[in-house]
């Protein structure tokens, strides 16, 4: 196990001091993973037309940070990242949250709003408590709202799923508390099939009022100073909630991380066909919830960032995202699902690494695999772009191919 983390920034918009204020509103960032929590942040610290300054905390599942790498670096923004490593913020770690915000206060006295965004495995119940059975918690910030982010394209199956005896429903609870929910990734769903979602979170909260969107693209005013929190309604559906143990939240024990860092660079073919084969099936695919993380790919000054939910995969080498002159060269990854195998994923991921040189040198004559079979090459280049070859086919044209 790793002992929990906090690293402390603030994130700043360019609006004007506010007069000092003795009560900071408090959103709660909540939906399960792989929903777009991290994505949404990104538009929020991207847009700058909101004017408000704000600290986020951060908590991620797992004992290797990625998130604090795909969180965008805005040029007008002094950043400030509080991160909760290896633990859930609304159990093992939650008496890390009540003293980052004590902690925090006079920083944030003057600030417009904290966001908090939870694992994906948090029950927002526990988080909200927070703001209610801590005196001093009480007098420095408010609970303004439970924002809850959807995956439209899985949502039913984890609404669905059925847990162990004792055991909370973590995707029921973050809709059933949420203030708003934002109904995110609509494109990958027929609109048919979008009503009957709607439906379905209406059923669960008639409160909540939903936002469809896609990438997380909401506009900030609908997500921060709300006012929205209800302390009645939260305790007519769960008349225990000042009252319940945090420490009673049980997470699904088949439910686990798996998370390798070392400083190193990849071979990004071999990870593309190793996390192809993993994910190619629904069978394999079925028990990965999340998957993420940033590389140092040979031969590439881009950072190449990943990140899936199930059979959804999508990465490549970021365009804002460079390797610093000092920065160290590392690859870091987290697979987070149920019934998962470590060894074998750790064994995967470290096979695609450059541990030593190639078999050919620029110059040699090879023989290339091309439409239409085996044809003569020569090598051109080693590692262009991330491509461990970039050839030269000898024939009239000379095509080059990688």
């Amino acid at each position: 196990s790793v002992v929990p983390v906090l690293r402390a920034t603030l994130v700043q918009g360019e609006g004007p001091v506010m007069p000092s204020r003795k009560v900071v509103p408090c959103t709660v960032l909540t939906g399960f993973l792989g929903s777009g929590k991290t994505t949404l942040l990104n538009h929020i610290l991207a847009d700058q037309t909101h004017k408000l300054k704000f600290a986020i905390i951060e908590n991620e599942f797992g004992a290797v940070g990625v998130d604090d790498q795909i969180v965008a670096q805005q040029e007008n923004t002094s950043e400030e990242i509080i991160e909760v490593m290896n633990g859930c913020i609304c159990c093992t770690v939650r008496g890390d949250l009540v003293e980052a915000l004590k902690r925090l206060y006079k920083k944030v006295a003057q600030f417009d709003a904290v966001i908090i965004e939870t694992t994906g495995l948090a029950d927002p119940a526990p988080v909200a408590q927070t703001f209610f059975v801590d005196e001093k918690i009480q007098r420095m910030y408010q609970l303004d709202g439970i924002i809850t982010v959807v995956d439209a394209k899985h949502i039913m199956q984890h609404l669905d799923e059925e847990k162990p005896e004792g055991v909370e429903n973590e995707s029921v609870e973050q809709v059933a508390f949420a203030d708003r929910v934002l109904l995110n990734k609509t494109d990958l769903v027929e609109p048919d099939e979008l009503a009957k979602i709607e439906a379905r979170i209406k059923s669960m909260n008639k409160t909540a009022e939903i936002f469809r969107c896609q990438y997380g693209k909401v506009d900030p005013k609908h997500l921060l100073n709300l006012q929205a929190f209800n302390l009645d309604r939260v305790l007519e559906f769960d008349p225990e909630f000042l009252k319940a143990d945090p420490t009673d939240h049980q997470h699904d024990d088949r439910v686990t991380s798996v998370a390798v860092k070392f400083e190193g660079e990849l071979n990004v073919n071999k990870l593309q066909t190793w996390i192809g084969e993993l994910v190619g099936t629904p069978e394999k695919a079925g028990g990965l919830f999340r998957y993420k993380g940033v590389l140092a790919v040979k031969g590439a000054q881009q950072k190449w960032v990943f990140q899936g939910v199930h059979m959804l995969f999508a990465g490549g080498f970021s365009e804002d995202k460079a390797w610093g002159p000092n920065e160290p060269r590392e690859c870091r990854f987290v697979f987070i699902g149920k019934d998962i195998d470590e060894a074998s994923l750790k064994e995967g991921f470290m096979k695609c690494r450059v541990t030593e040189g190639l078999r050919f040198a620029v110059g040699d004559l090879v023989e290339a695999r091309c439409q239409g079979g085996w044809k003569p090459a020569k090598v051109i280049k080693t590692w262009d772009d991330g491509n461990p070859y970039r050839l030269e086919v000898q024939d009239r044209k000379k095509t080059n191919i990688w």
